[in-house]
């Protein structure tokens, strides 16, 4: 089909999109209680959304669209008291963190959902193996053509949110050495990577869109698992690439971070993106995903090497005009602090250790999650 007109929407409003662990609270392991769970929710009032994922193990919720960091965040606080409630109710543990450490992704059950079922006859493993867990975050935009210069200035600052957000050293019980491992399931598809290089929406949408969709490859803008995509029907632009925080507070934080960065480079003071920003993107990427905070950038217009750390926090100092005058100085603040005390791939190794077992680990994550 078509691809749909680029929706004005509101520039710089924002949502939240949450995938979520749905864990037994007799081994920690996950435990296909999606449908139990929805069907429980559907009985109450439910601030945002809650919809089922890929595999019965995960759950998502959604955000309203909010312009200012409290207001996000309170929504998203009452969300999480009504999902610990209902998951009580169940006798099931609900947490972040971007993969469960020790799940076996043979045992997982698709959702019983026609996309669902369609993607996982044609991924095989890949779709069981897509129980992973990330935060999406929306920006509203006023044209395609804002959407896809932000998309593209953006990619020199997507390592920031991978290595402030990552929250997945562990996989099949073992730690990775990546703190952010989940994003390496998500290469595995043949649609994930970055945009094409395109500024135009016109250009997108007649030279790009339908020749793919011509291909047969794709039928919709959810066939591309892009870092950062445009979503016409919202008129937004989506970033992909965090793992789902361990706290709600994180998750309000990262999206206040990024509403900021596309305020200030909608001012276009900086040098318009070029294709050649796209030189070392995967190696920076790389960077942020396997050493975190620790990671070093090469910088995509003078390719001088920076601290991954040391370039976050240069950059959340410039975005403090901008954040308070968004209404989301307190969002950034928490990231400053993140960024000194370490990330929750951190904490989650601290806790292995201090607990001794993996399943101590997810136990961790569950009462971080609660707030406790």
């Amino acid at each position: 089909m078509p691809l749909e007109p680029f929706t004005t929407s509101t520039p710089l409003t924002m949502g939240v999109e949450l995938e979520l662990q749905l864990v037994s609270l007799s081994d920690y392991d996950l435990t296909a209680s999606s449908p139990d769970l929805l069907h429980l929710l559907r009985r109450k009032p439910f601030p945002g959304n809650v919809t089922p994922e890929i595999t019965e193990s995960m759950i998502e919720i959604n955000s309203d669209v909010h312009t200012k960091h409290a207001e996000l965040l309170a929504q998203l606080q009452l969300t999480r008291d009504t999902l610990v409630q209902a998951g009580e109710t169940l006798n099931i543990g609900i947490c972040g963190g971007g993969t469960h450490p020790f799940q076996k992704w043979s045992e997982r059950r698709i959702f019983s959902k026609p996309r669902f079922k369609e993607v996982s006859e044609l991924y095989g493993y890949l779709a069981k193996q897509f129980t992973i867990f990330g935060q999406h975050v929306h920006i509203g935009c006023a044209s395609g053509d804002d959407a896809l210069f932000l998309l593209h200035s953006l990619s020199r600052y997507v390592p920031h949110f991978i290595a402030l957000s990552s929250s997945s050293p562990f996989v099949q019980g073992n730690d990775t050495l990546f703190n952010s491992a989940r994003l390496n399931s998500v290469f595995a598809f043949p649609m994930s990577g970055r945009a094409p290089f395109l500024l135009n929406w016109s250009a997108f949408e007649h030279e790009y869109f339908s020749k793919m969709e011509h291909t047969g490859v794709i039928k919709s803008m959810k066939d591309f698992y892009w870092d950062i995509r445009p979503k016409p029907e919202f008129g937004t632009i989506e970033l992909r690439v965090c793992d789902t925080p361990l706290t709600v507070e994180r998750a309000a934080g990262l999206a206040c971070y990024l509403q900021a960065l596309c305020r200030y480079l909608l001012e276009r003071r900086e040098e318009a993106p070029v294709e050649d920003d796209y030189l070392v993107y995967n190696y920076n990427r790389f960077q942020a995903c396997r050493f975190g905070l620790d990671g070093t950038l090469v910088h995509p217009k003078t390719y001088e090497s920076l601290s991954l750390r040391e370039d976050i926090l240069t950059t959340l100092r410039k975005m403090e005009p901008h954040g308070a005058a968004l209404g989301g100085g307190a969002g950034l603040e928490h990231l400053v602090r993140v960024v000194h005390e370490g990330s929750d791939a951190h904490y989650l190794r601290e806790q292995f250790a201090d607990s001794g077992s993996v399943e101590g680990m997810v136990d961790a994550a569950i009462q971080r999650f609660r707030g406790s």
